[in-house]
Parts: C-alpha cells; sequence; structure tokens
C-alpha cells in the first residue's frame, strides 16, 4: 500500500494486485493513514487512505483477528500492525505483498509471501 502512496517501483504490482481484488486489515490502513499524515497532512491523508480503502476489500479486525495477529507477535519478530497483514494473509489464503524484510524472513505454514523487492 506504502508503495503505491509514495510512487516506489513496486507500485505497478500493488495496482494490479488492487484490480484482482486486494485485502486489507484496516489496521494496515490505519499504519497507513498516520504515516501518510506525517508525510501530507491528517485532511489530506484521511482522502488518500479512503480511496485506498474504497478500491480494495477492507477489513475490520475482529476478536478472531486480533487474537491470530496477537499469537503471531507472541513469537516474536514483527511489529503488531504487521501481524494484521499477516493475519489477513493467512485468513483469506492470500498473498501477502511486502518489501518489509521482517516479513519475508519468516516462515509460516500457508502464508505465501510476494517480495515487492524482488
Amino acid at each position: 500500500m506504502l508503495a503505491l502512496l509514495r510512487g516506489e517501483p513496486a507500485r505497478l504490482r500493488v495496482r494490479a494486485a488492487i484490480e484482482r481484488g486486494a485485502i486489507c486489515s484496516w489496521i494496515n490502513l490505519g499504519e497507513a493513514l498516520y504515516k501518510q499524515a506525517r508525510e501530507a497532512g491528517w485532511d489530506r491523508a484521511v482522502q488518500v487512505i479512503d480511496a485506498f480503502a474504497a478500491n480494495v476489500t477492507a477489513e475490520p479486525a475482529d476478536a478472531e483477528m486480533v487474537r491470530a495477529a496477537a499469537a503471531i507477535k507472541a513469537d516474536g519478530g514483527v511489529s503488531y500492525a504487521d501481524c494484521f497483514a499477516i493475519a489477513t494473509a493467512e485468513r483469506h489464503r492470500a498473498p501477502l505483498l511486502t518489501g518489509d524484510p521482517e516479513i519475508l524472513s519468516l516462515s509460516r505454514p500457508g502464508l505465501k509471501l510476494v517480495d515487492l523487492g524482488a
């Protein structure tokens, strides 16, 4: 998501994933929101993230998702927000597109990672 918002080279792959029906946790949208707010101001950030959310399946963090993310976090190694991205991908058996080296270093059965830096 941040690759698209920041115009990074991986943005084309992210855009293609959105066109195929990407799923994103609202926790991760919130993370992108505060990062965008730091770069572009709150009002612009809300506008950008709301537009992004309108083009993906934006999934709220229900109790099951919070438990799944907490279990991932308990194993250590990744941020709590990243745990929601992982848990969302696992829930939907969908690939997780990321350039985050902490996530890319994970080995979890059934989790398919797509390295946006490759």
